[in-house]
């Protein structure tokens, strides 16, 4: 795996024009490529997306919808399922993808869904998990025992966390798919809990699952990178005892989770997901000083020789390296920054190093 290390760094995708306003971002978070297209032109029957809220939710169903379209499949329906406490953003209808408002564990309300034979399933508790456990084992591991049971014998693509494989030598390259899983703390060990509700469903049922375990999605408003850069802006300590982070272009975790509905079997499929290196977060920080024009970053803590990895070999020899490099993804989130960018205010706490979130 390449590390992030001293200039210079990756090459620059000067061909890539960096989203300047969030109509823009959202664009471009949501674009297939053409093997997300071939993906959608082969499933069969309408998409389920459970958890659409999140941060993924949108532009994620909106690929999805962009897809089937470019496929021609118009008719093929894709319909959004969260909370949505607020409404469901307009966005949502503008991309063709139909919401229901739904508490998932609230009597009877899967039932009432559509019965779709396809089901991306994001919903989950990361953020306050340490604070409310109850809720957490709930909606990561109640749920996804529910959901598998509501739509046994389908195909789910279930999000998951490399959480769940716990901290790793920072010499191996990360963590395997075949690797047992070791989850530190109750957050991981509730995520484990899922993947193991839709193993019962692969097994019980012949359900088709894909298991992705995802770290760290990135976009210009929340992600690792935006972590650090925020912290360097604001001339803040960056803690370098977790030294090291797998990130990616959220678009391009995007199009891996939805091209791994043709790699969903029994026993489950599973994917790590993430970019191909292995980003040093103190030099991180320094090339986000750099691009920033700020003062060299204060660092703290000392790197330790373990963190939170995942070898992606297996997603990148299916579906190819990520679209946007990580240097790329590195200067887009100075600009975007430096221009006064909104940002979500969620941060990733990836410098947790007991599993409590």
């Amino acid at each position: 795996m390449a590390v992030l290390s001293d200039p210079p760094l990756l090459v620059e995708q000067r061909d890539l024009a960096a989203p300047r306003d969030e109509a823009g971002l959202e664009e471009r978070l949501s674009r297939p490529d053409e093997g997300t297209i071939a993906t959608a032109a082969r499933l069969d029957g309408d998409c389920l997306v459970l958890g659409a809220g999140g941060k993924m939710g949108l532009s994620i169903s909106r690929m999805l919808r962009r897809a089937l379209d470019a496929a021609g499949k118009q008719g093929t329906r894709v319909v959004a399922v969260s909370r949505f406490g607020g409404g469901a953003p307009a966005e949502f209808g503008k991309a063709g993808v139909e919401t229901v408002a739904a508490d998932l564990l609230a009597d009877g309300a899967l039932e009432r869904l559509p019965d779709c034979p396809n089901v991306l399933f994001l919903a989950g508790m990361k953020f306050g998990s340490s604070g409310d456990l109850a809720s957490t084992w709930a909606l990561n591991t109640l749920l996804p025992g529910l959901v598998a049971h509501r739509f046994r014998g389908g195909r789910v693509v279930a999000l998951s966390t490399g959480n769940v494989y716990g901290l790793t030598d920072v010499r191996r390259g990360g963590a395997m798919e075949s690797d047992p899983p070791a989850p530190v703390g109750e957050y991981a060990q509730s995520c484990l809990g899922r993947e193991r509700m839709f193993g019962h469903a692969a097994s019980a049922h012949g359900t088709q699952v894909a298991l992705i375990r995802l770290n760290y999605a990135n976009d210009l408003r929340y992600g690792v990178v935006v972590d650090v850069a925020k912290k360097v802006l604001a001339g803040e300590r960056v803690d370098v005892t977790m030294g090291m982070a797998n990130v990616i272009w959220q678009g391009d975790a995007n199009r891996a989770i939805l091209r791994a509905f043709e790699h969903a079997g029994s026993p489950p499929f599973v994917l790590n997901v993430s970019g191909p290196e292995t980003v040093s977060i103190r030099r991180l920080a320094q090339r986000l000083a750099e691009l920033l024009d700020v003062p060299a970053p204060a660092i703290t803590g000392t790197e330790t020789d373990t963190a939170l990895l995942s070898n992606c070999a297996r997603q990148h020899g299916l579906f190819g390296y990520p679209e946007v490099a990580l240097e790329t993804l590195v200067r887009w989130t100075a600009d975007w920054l430096r221009g006064g960018g909104r940002t979500l205010g969620k941060p990733t706490k990836f410098e947790s190093r007991d599993g409590k979130f």
